[in-house]
């Protein structure tokens, strides 16, 4: 269970923040971090602002992540924008990665890139996506990383004549470099027998250690044609919802611009700022004096990582020295 849950993970991860933070975490006591941080986990907001090399590290991070990554920037195909008139906006690809960037820095481009491909095909890379088809195709280019490189390499063994009969298991380092080679799906004789195709993609998600969508449901997909490209089997997976069910990150594309809880905390919020905005009767005279003091608005954020607790402590302590120099 441990091993599955990626436990291990997780405890290294936050005996480090411990060490790496103690004198900060001293101040309210080890038990109240620890509380902390696996309450984060749970919620999936622990992967707010983190390093790429913990977001992608365990399949729950990389579900919080996509779940994260689309409440907080649904309404960019909520509402309308400049370059479209059916109400969602229409953004690039470098776009939607300046997006990814405010949730993880370091997020690579070439994730971006691989998604946006699955989109657009034979289009330019510099072509614009709707918030939904990207979104799709980034949460299985994201989640399934690890599987489509494999099936890359069992695609081309195809093309050669080849009969894989090895599983393929990428190393960390090995998505990096292989480069997808680019399918024309106009000329139906194009592609890879299907029958063939999911033989060897069912052996592969039998053995392999990495995240593989469900077997019978790629089955029933592969059913339905009697030859496959790669792009054609990527935007197949894109779009199956059983696979988007199964995953569980994102709700399905009908009720994508919905998220009651989301709704209910903004509501909550804009009332409490609406409150604090009504402006007390001023007396006949026009003195404020007698004016009621509001209490400030004390909002509870999520946790965050604590080295970022430390820079902003920093930063106040070096604003309070210039106060004081000022006042000397």
């Amino acid at each position: 269970f441990a091993a599955q849950r990626h436990v291990l993970t997780y405890m290294e991860d936050a005996v480090s923040q411990l060490l790496e933070n103690r004198e900060d975490i001293s101040q309210y006591g080890i038990a109240r971090f620890f509380t902390e941080y696996f309450n984060s986990v749970r919620q999936g907001t622990h992967i707010l602002f983190r390093e790429f090399s913990f977001v992608q590290a365990t399949p729950h991070n990389r579900a919080s992540f996509l779940r994260t990554f689309w409440r907080c920037f649904r309404t960019v195909g909520k509402n309308g924008g400049k370059y479209s008139s059916i109400c969602c906006y229409l953004l690039t690809a470098q776009e939607y990665h300046c997006l990814l960037q405010l949730l993880c820095p370091d997020f690579p481009m070439e994730l971006t890139q691989k998604a946006a491909r699955i989109v657009l095909v034979d289009d330019a890379m510099d072509c614009l996506m709707s918030f939904s088809d990207f979104l799709f195709a980034f949460q299985i280019q994201f989640y399934y990383s690890e599987f489509l490189e494999s099936v890359a390499a069992i695609y081309q063994d195809l093309l050669a004549g080849k009969n894989p009969n090895t599983v393929i298991v990428p190393t960390s380092s090995s998505g990096q470099h292989r480069q997808r080679q680019p399918t024309n799906d106009c000329n139906p004789l194009e592609g890879v027998e299907a029958s063939l195709f999911y033989q060897c993609l069912e052996s592969l998600c039998d053995r392999s250690k990495y995240s593989c969508p469900p077997s019978a449901l790629v089955k029933e997909m592969l059913s339905n044609a009697q030859r496959m490209t790669f792009y054609g089997f990527l935007v197949a997976l894109a779009k199956d919802q059983g696979i988007n069910r199964a995953l569980g990150a994102l709700p399905d594309k009908g009720d994508l611009f919905l998220d009651p809880a989301m709704d209910q905390e903004l509501e909550k919020l804009v009332a409490q700022v609406s409150g604090l905005s009504i402006s007390t009767p001023v007396s006949s005279s026009g003195d404020t004096a007698n004016m009621p003091v509001r209490n400030s608005l004390k909002i509870n954020s999520p946790w965050k990582p604590l080295h970022h607790r430390r820079k902003m402590d920093a930063e106040s302590e070096g604003s309070n020295e210039e106060t004081d120099s000022s006042e000397n």
